[in-house]
């Protein structure tokens, strides 16, 4: 295929959006690229370098100098900040607590949205985040969005943290994970939601495989239409 395709894919904490994107990017042998990879990789490095999470400018100035960078290795994408790979500590709870306000500024989603756009220019491209049908990619050729219900997401998210050894209260990931649906929807810049043109695509009570069916399934239809 000579046209380069752009895939975004939307949709709140724990919805399925990155490994659905990474299976369909591997499928298609497109670029993939985990835009909230990249903010918790900010987030991260404001954490360990003790920058305060409020601080608008100070926040610019970390990302002005920080680079965040993806690989792909034999046991899929990793994530590295100034070089130094931070696949798995961009997961842990204090980073995933604090990254909603890290992205809810307008000039750091604005630099940010810039280094995303520039991964498309390339090649075919699926892309995964809360606003890219909205903002990052407005005319993409196909816009999915995914949700599921409050209660899977969580008990989704429990297993991936258990998996990962991180002590998780159930109770407790439900909460946030609601706190953050209301954070992420009701902010000021780049708030999440469903682009008008993007197909709704519901993964309560299905697995991944289901989901990239579905998907998979939309694509062909718009790509060979």
């Amino acid at each position: 295929m000579s046209r380069k395709i752009q895939i975004a894919i939307d949709g709140p904490a724990s919805a399925g959006k990155s490994t659905v994107a990474k299976i369909l990017a591997q499928k298609l042998n497109y670029i993939y690229c985990d835009t909230g990879a990249m903010y918790r990789a900010l987030t991260l490095s404001a954490l360990n370098e003790k920058v305060n999470l409020s601080d608008e400018v100070a926040l610019m100035n970390l990302l002005n100098a920080t680079k965040i960078t993806f690989r792909q290795l034999d046991d899929g994408q990793h994530v590295y900040l100034n070089d130094q790979d931070v696949t798995q500590e961009i997961r842990q709870n204090n980073v995933t607590n604090s990254v909603s306000e890290v992205s809810s500024f307008k000039e750091v989603r604005k630099e940010m949205v810039k280094r995303q756009q520039d991964f498309c220019y390339s090649d075919c491209i699926v892309m995964d985040g809360r606003d890219i049908g909205t903002v990052v990619l407005p005319n993409a050729d196909i816009k999915i969005f995914l949700e599921a219900s409050v209660e899977e997401r969580a008990e989704r998210r429990f297993k991936e943290n258990q998996a990962k050894g991180i002590p998780t209260d159930f109770e407790t990931l439900k909460m946030e994970i609601k706190n953050r649906d209301h954070y992420d929807s009701t902010r000021e810049n780049s708030p999440l939601i469903q682009a008008e043109d993007a197909i709704l695509v519901d993964t309560t009570g299905l697995n991944i495989e289901q989901v990239v069916k579905k998907i998979e399934f939309i694509i062909n239809k718009k790509t060979l239409a």
